[in-house]
């Protein structure tokens, strides 16, 4: 009850902190690439970049076929734009307190909210592809039925999970500094364990049961039942439950351990 209390407190702060996270994710997101000639066009390049990448080298060059019926384009954009959307945010969200330290020795700003804007400001791109994501499919003529009505509940479970993980990194980074680089690092293993440009059919038996151990494959194979396999996520109750469970454990975790480390942060900055 003690965490739910307070799990009901943080979002209640948030409410009353709407407009101050607001204002900071925007000024996050443009002071990215203030100076540079293409400016805010960048945040849409890599991404979009990265996806042409894949499909040229496994569609154009290796003459990678439909997968599930579905255009390779398709189904690989469908895996990589919430993939991106997850590594990008975790990579940022684990350097939001030193890249902010001068917020963090003000005694009446909450830092816990600052992984919360790192995630918000890629939160935007993400939205922005997703939207692209859709009207790929209707130019393909293949519109996607009411499953796709799931894809704001894969959002909300890939942000709670990224909150408690944040958390996690973002704090542990104040005395680590070698944090965000272990991260960096961990993302581009996982990116290979996580079924983004592979299917999970192609996996022998023995395996699947371990790498469905990986949240990221939940959530990524989740966007495709939205848009391709048109499967609820309660079809999945094994796999469903255990994210969730996984997630609440980050989530505890990192809000206990955010709330004992944040009186110390200022002495270490």
């Amino acid at each position: 009850m003690v965490v739910v209390d307070q799990f009901v407190d943080f979002l209640k702060d948030l409410v009353r902190s709407r407009e101050i996270l607001f204002t900071m994710t925007r000024r996050d997101f443009s002071d990215r690439y203030l100076g540079s000639y293409l400016g805010l066009l960048w945040a849409f390049i890599h991404p979009l970049a990265s996806i042409v990448v894949l499909w040229v080298v496994f569609q154009l060059g290796f003459k990678c076929r439909p997968v599930s019926g579905c255009p390779f384009i398709l189904w690989l954009a469908s895996g990589m734009i919430p993939w991106l959307f997850l590594s990008e945010a975790i990579s940022r969200a684990a350097s939001s307190i030193l890249d902010r330290t001068f917020l963090v020795k003000k005694v009446c700003f909450r830092t816990s909210m600052l992984p919360i804007v790192s995630i918000g400001s890629v939160l935007l791109i993400h939205l922005f592809f997703l939207v692209v994501l859709l009207g790929m499919f209707g130019a393909y003529r293949r519109c996607p039925d009411v499953c796709v009505l799931q894809l704001p509940y894969y959002l909300g479970a890939s942000l709670f999970l990224l909150l408690g993980v944040s958390w996690i990194t973002s704090s542990l980074s104040v005395f680590l500094r070698d944090v965000p680089q272990v991260i960096t690092l961990l993302l581009q293993f996982a990116f290979w364990g996580t079924p983004v440009f592979w299917s999970l059919d192609m996996m022998p038996e023995s395996l699947r049961g371990w790498l469905k151990l990986n949240p990221a494959m939940y959530l990524v194979e989740g966007y495709r039942d939205a848009l391709i396999h048109k499967v609820w996520f309660w079809q999945h109750p094994d796999t469903t439950l255990y994210f969730w469970l996984f997630a609440t454990a980050c989530f505890v975790t990192g809000a206990l351990m955010f709330r004992r480390l944040r009186p110390h942060f200022a002495d270490v900055l």
